[in-house]
Order: structure tokens, then sequence, then C-alpha cells
């Protein structure tokens, strides 16, 4: 069985040894078990089906894998959103952030900011003007699960400053016209923020943003089909690493180390430390 590798910064050549790191509190969100609660069983159970087989997911992973492996690769790799420096996003030109929500900002199917990250989630408002975060999620905001908004309304009031797009289409599928519409910019002005290879990161580099790609917050919380497929991506995209693809250059930010706040691995102040 593959273990899941360490993230790095930046992508190694051949795998090596994870190195100490600072922790990345694991444990169970107690938010979670209210968002099942609140959704209904019936409902919560067609939205794990549903994510668990992705039609435009699979397409996605067999396009990539024949034509341009690279579309899989982040811009840059961290732990999680508390190593992002935004005011530096902020300086390099971006206008806005897109957050996956899943995983990345809050636990599966939970509607509150994963705790350890609301400093720097407070950073990151603090650093774009008000309405410049949103969130684009295959959960909240999708019509398929979400009708009438009514979660996508319950998120935007629980994490404040936060909008949800709404939108047809799972990413990695459709265009970013609903994220252009609602920022007013091209998508090559935004960051784009998950913890998926082949769902995230490759919709984000089709559609032109910045991608980050994070750890998951919560693997506790998280199917076991979801979990093997993550395995699977990750094989697959070290193997393209290994024979020497690379991130696509972004325009604003050719050089990424510029926005990594520190480096956790030695610095005495990093998050958990």
């Amino acid at each position: 069985m593959l273990s899941p590798p360490p993230v790095p910064l930046f992508p190694r050549a051949s795998p090596l040894p994870s190195p100490p790191r600072a922790s990345n509190p694991n444990g169970t969100d107690p938010t979670t078990a209210a968002a099942g609660a609140g959704m209904g069983a019936a409902a919560w159970w067609r939205r794990s089906l549903g994510q668990r087989f992705n039609p435009a997911g699979v397409a996605a992973v067999a396009a990539v894998a024949v034509s341009e492996p690279r579309l899989a690769l982040p811009h840059v790799s961290l732990q999680d959103i508390r190593w992002l420096d935004w005011g530096e996003l902020r300086r390099a030109g971006f206008r806005g952030v897109v957050f996956d929500k899943d995983n990345t900002l809050t636990a599966p199917y939970a509607p509150g900011l994963w705790p350890p990250l609301a400093a720097a989630f407070d950073q990151c408002r603090a650093a774009f003007p008000p309405g410049s975060l949103a969130v684009y999620s295959n959960s909240a905001g999708l019509k398929q699960y979400d009708p009438d908004g009514l979660e996508a309304a319950v998120i935007e009031a629980t994490i404040q400053g936060v909008h949800v797009i709404r939108h047809d289409i799972k990413k990695p599928g459709g265009e970013a016209k609903e994220i252009e519409s609602y920022f007013g910019c091209s998508a090559s002005n935004l960051v784009l923020v998950g913890d998926r290879y082949f769902t995230d990161v490759v919709y984000g580099n089709r559609n032109g943003f910045f991608t980050v790609l994070t750890e998951p917050l919560n693997f506790a919380n998280e199917s076991f089909i979801v979990r093997k497929v993550r395995k699977f991506e990750t094989y697959i995209v070290n193997y393209w690493y290994r024979k020497g693809h690379r991130p696509i250059k972004h325009p604003l930010l050719p050089d990424a180390r510029q926005i990594v706040k520190f480096d956790p691995y030695k610095d005495p102040m990093a998050p958990g430390a």
C-alpha cells in the first residue's frame, strides 16, 4: 500500500524522507456531525456517493495523462493556508482568492472554518478588499446538491467574509465564467486553493489561476474511496515529477517562493511548532 508522501514546498525529482514538520491537528471537527445531521441522512448519502464518482474528474485524468501532465501540477504545495503570505499575493497583483471548501477550509461537509486556520483566514481577509474571497466547491454551491442555495447561505453566515459561488458543473469540468463574473476580472488575476490534484489543480490550471495545493485537514471524516483516489493521484503526480514535468509558469508570479511565509521546518514561530 502506498503511504501518503510528504508535501514539499516545491516538487522534488525523486521521493525523499519526510522531514520533521509543524503539527497539523487532525482531530474530529465537532461541526461535521452537525452538518451531516442538518442536511438529512438521505441528502448526505446522495452527496457523498455523488462526490465519490465524478465523471468529469475521470475524463480529466485521462486527458491530462495523454496530453499535458503539468496541468495537474500546482504552482506551490504547502501544508495548509497558514503557510501563505497573503500580503505578498496581493502585492504580486492578485485580486482575490478562491477556496475549495471540504478539507481545505473545513472538515468534510462541515459549514465552519477549521479552528486552527482562523488566524490565517483573518490575515487573508485583511490583505484583500471585502468581497474578494470566495468558495467554489464540488459540495457547497453546486446546484445539484443545493438547488435553493440554503446551504451556501449557511456557510456564508458561518465563515464571515466569504461568498459561495453557485455553479452547475463539478470541477475540473467547466470554465471559470461564474467566478470571473463575481470578481469582475480574469481568472489569471486570482488564486485558487484546494486539496486535490485532479479536481482543484487541474481546474485551476486549465482556467489560468495561480494554483495552491494544501494537505487535507481531516482524513478521519473522509470516505475510504476518496482516500484511495488521493493515493492514486499522488502516485501519478510523483511519477510525472520524476519524469521531469514542472508546473506551468504564472505571469503574475513566476517564482512562487516569495509567497511562502516561512519554512515551517526551521522557524520556531511556525504554527504548532
